[in-house]
């Protein structure tokens, strides 16, 4: 059986929302980060980097969000998480991979100034120049989602549960926001699919 371990509202929602579409039994264990518990020696053995999410499966054990969803969908290919031509798997990791090192960074310097400087004069400054690259971020996949029912056409993928995991995370940014038409429009639409809405009810504070 799998174990998930997660912190509420972080990137562990990605692979969380996998395990419910693929159905297969698996456990949910809390890292309590705000008491430091991703350092502790015990979770470092599943997650060297001390992340959160990591995944145990069985034996094995992966760390990273797009990692560990690459890892459920090639396991459960028969769930078709990923595309199944050569060309149009390459592109969804593409798309994975522009999310995870591109959107989600700008993010995450955008929502934690403090992580990235050591002089709280710069806050701001950091703030304003990430809305910036993060507005740039969400308009290449608002115009990806023009005429589509999901990032790659008719299919979910990996990617779309990547995208979910950022912009329920992005939530509050993107509502203040009167751009993003396109986008709003499948956060609206995923909302209502019962596998994701049971994943954010499991792991919501």
């Amino acid at each position: 059986m799998y174990t998930l371990f997660y912190y509420p509202q972080s990137a562990s929602l990605a692979p969380h929302i996998l395990l419910e579409m693929i159905g297969e039994p698996y456990q949910l264990e809390l890292v309590d980060m705000k008491k430091n518990v991703h350092h502790s020696s015990s979770f470092m053995k599943i997650s060297p980097a001390a992340q959160v999410p990591a995944l145990v499966d069985d034996k094995f054990t992966l760390f990273d969000s797009a990692a560990i969803s690459q890892y459920l969908a090639l396991k459960h290919k028969d769930k078709s998480l990923l595309p199944s031509s050569f060309e149009a798997q390459a592109t969804c990791l593409q798309w994975l991979h522009y999310m995870s090192s591109t959107l989600q960074n700008d993010w995450l310097i955008y929502a934690y100034p403090e992580r990235h400087t050591q002089s709280a004069l710069m806050y701001d400054d950091l703030i304003r120049t990430q809305q910036t690259r993060l507005d740039a971020s969400f308009k290449v996949i608002d115009n990806m989602l023009k005429d589509k029912h999901y990032l790659l056409s008719d299919q979910f993928t990996i990617c779309d549960s990547y995208l979910y995991m950022i912009c329920a995370r992005a939530k509050q940014y993107l509502e203040r926001s009167a751009a993003f038409k396109n986008l709003k429009g499948y956060i609206k639409q995923l909302n209502n699919v019962p596998e994701i809405a049971k994943a954010v009810d499991a792991t919501t504070p």
